[in-house]
């Protein structure tokens, strides 16, 4: 704010008037954040915005840069990460050493023939050589992917397949709530699926009880002493793909550019969360969630990042605040259900650890109730700043975020973000204060998606974002807006299911259920509008005289578990008569879960627009048991 004041930028006191002014003229606003922060780059910054147009803006077309050359800006000798496991290691790298590592890497990727465009898959977890990896691709131009072991194979070959990689990184195995686990039959299954790979580099702790053939050693991105080399690419060349969750067909691959993500990056990062180059940010994420992404991006700052490849329960419930403790972390992020189960637990992790140097706490992948900031506020340290954030994957970033300028209060986030023209909308599209209503963003962020993957029409990304309100970003979250601009998010009002930050779609589970004979319909939805404490809930419409009993439960269970994620076995699996369905035949998810929510049937669906209006009876029943 001094910075802007002195040059020449009026009437900006407070927050609330930087935010007004970074709204209204997004273009002076988004150049301040590149000289500010002393981007680097060829080319001119003007125009900034070449297009305001949503779907479709043009951001700074005249730039050319490198997302991952700001990544190693540090001092050499300085930390830059931390890297724990669960067997208890703890392994320091200096901005210099990691410097070393990338270009050793750059010149086996080179060697293996990775241009840039060309896509880099990691079936990965959160350790030193998948950061090293993804820094050592984006400073080549080449499109990264990542995925956290865990998936079941299905759920990881949905989502690599239609990238068409040339390279797969792997772990041959992976340690995770005391158990190893083998990747050789996934990593085979993948090989033999997508016939666009040309090598798999695979990485081992030591010997492998079923090492994958094919596969080629991860020494070859280490044996190089070559300093690493950023090509500077356009502003919006791909810098990595997503992954929204698969409630309609595959996961949509979400392309987001270099420029946008490293100039929201820098916003969020040092401004929102004030994270500097004295900090030690620990988030714990998996590489499936956006936040690794956060975290990695966590560099831009100067600061050490620290990472954890394991089970955040393992051996118990204190795992990460003894990790906080030992790695002397000041800035601590985790899941909101990861903070119930603490607060639940009557976890007092400041009177059994040592926490002196801790300074923030941040939440996010679903709502933190006010239960769970008072917790922090009384648990992990009175001085501790609470930092309750909202966005997602279509953005990395955050659209309702923190900030160090103003007050918290329980239950709510503090602020719409720097440069983040957020609203909520009621159902005629107008902005409503203190009423509930959709999340929409009016105005272009420069990390909104540049294309969903495999859409040249354009099609997949406007019916995602853009068509319940044209030309307006409409985020899927219900949202209200207090008089003092803050914000109360209420959850999901599509069908995603977000548990522990790992979102996945209804179409993931169907797939999945399709398989089983007996299984003759099926529906899966949450029980609560908060998905902190909402649970999992599975309906199956089984074959005639067939009944719900332990083996089929236990056998869906271990599918779910196996092919798509262990975070996401449903808590109950209930039998239904049968299932409503709209006239075209799909299922009535959001509807439904707003029944097992309280809704009263009349508001949460129209009974002329489904095919079997008599079967919602079921899932009232189902409401006032539960």
């Amino acid at each position: 704010m001094r910075w802007l004041r002195d040059r020449g930028v009026p009437g900006i006191d407070d927050y609330d008037s930087l935010w007004r002014w970074s709204v209204d003229d997004l273009a002076a606003f988004w150049t301040s954040i590149c000289e500010y922060f002393e981007v680097s780059y060829d080319g001119s910054l003007e125009p900034a915005l070449a297009s305001e147009h949503m779907p479709g803006a043009s951001w700074f077309p005249n730039t050319r840069l490198n997302f991952a050359e700001h990544l190693l800006r540090a001092a050499p000798d300085s930390v830059a990460v931390l890297a724990a496991d669960e067997a208890g290691g703890l392994r320091e790298v200096t901005y210099g050493e990691l410097g070393a590592m990338v270009g050793a890497a750059q010149q086996g990727f080179r060697a293996l023939g990775v241009e840039r465009g060309d896509r880099v898959v990691a079936l990965m977890p959160n350790r030193l050589e998948t950061v090293v990896a993804f820094i050592a691709c984006a400073g080549i131009g080449a499109i990264w992917s990542s995925c956290s072991p865990e998936f079941g194979t299905q759920a990881v070959f949905d989502r690599f397949a239609q990238l068409e990689p040339t390279l797969l990184l792997c772990v041959e195995s992976y340690l995770y709530g005391g158990r190893r686990f083998e990747q050789a039959d996934t990593i085979s299954q993948l090989q033999a699926g997508i016939p666009s790979l040309r090598d798999v580099v695979a990485l081992s702790d030591g010997p492998s009880s079923a090492s994958p053939a094919g596969t080629k050693p991860w020494s070859l991105l280490e044996s190089s002493q070559s300093p690493p080399s950023f090509e500077r690419v356009a502003f919006s060349h791909p810098l990595w793909v997503l992954y929204s969750s698969g409630t309609t067909g595959l996961p949509k691959g979400i392309v987001q550019g270099h420029g946008g993500i490293l100039i929201e990056s820098l916003k969020q990062i040092r401004l929102q969360m004030d994270v500097g180059r004295k900090d030690r940010l620990f988030w714990f994420t998996t590489t499936s969630w956006m936040m690794w992404n956060v975290v990695v991006s966590g560099l831009l700052s100067g600061a050490a990042v620290v990472l954890y490849d394991g089970s955040p329960t393992h051996p118990d419930i204190d795992a990460l605040w003894r990790l906080a403790s030992r790695a002397r972390v000041t800035f601590l992020g985790l899941s909101a259900s990861f903070i119930e189960v603490c607060r639940k637990k009557g976890l007092e992790p400041a009177r059994q650890h040592d926490l002196s140097t801790l300074r923030a706490v941040g939440s996010t992948g679903s709502p933190l109730p006010a239960a769970g900031f008072r917790w922090v506020a009384d648990s992990a340290g009175e001085d501790v700043r609470i930092l309750s954030m909202s966005g997602g994957t279509d953005v990395c970033s955050s659209l309702l975020s923190s900030s160090p300028l103003l007050p918290v209060y329980a239950g709510e986030l503090q602020c719409r973000a720097l440069g983040v023209d957020a609203v909520a909308l009621d159902e005629a599209g107008e902005p409503v204060v203190n009423e509930m209503g959709e999340l929409a963003v009016r105005k272009p962020m420069p990390s909104m998606p540049l294309s969903v993957w495999n859409d040249a029409s354009g099609s997949r990304l406007r019916d995602a974002y853009f068509a319940k309100y044209p030309g307006i970003w409409c985020h899927g979250d219900l949202v209200t807006f207090t008089e003092r601009a803050s914000a109360i998010v209420h959850g999901r009002s599509d069908a995603t299911l977000n548990r522990g930050g790992i979102r996945m779609g209804t179409g993931e589970f169907y797939r999945v259920l399709d398989a089983f004979p007996e299984v003759l319909d099926s529906l899966i939805v949450e029980d609560g509008l908060d998905a902190t404490t909402a649970r999992l809930l599975l309906f199956l419409v089984l074959s005639d005289g067939r009944q719900l009993d332990d083996d089929l439960v236990g056998r869906v269970k271990d599918a779910i578990r196996t092919q798509i994620s262990p975070r996401h076995i449903p808590d109950e699996i209930l039998q239904a008569p049968a299932l409503p369905h709209t006239f075209n035949g799909k299922k009535l998810e959001v509807p439904i879960k707003r029944i097992l929510s309280g809704l009263p049937v009349e508001q949460a669906v129209s009974m002329s627009s489904i095919d079997n209006p008599a079967a919602l009876g079921f899932f009232v029943s189902v409401r006032e048991r539960l």
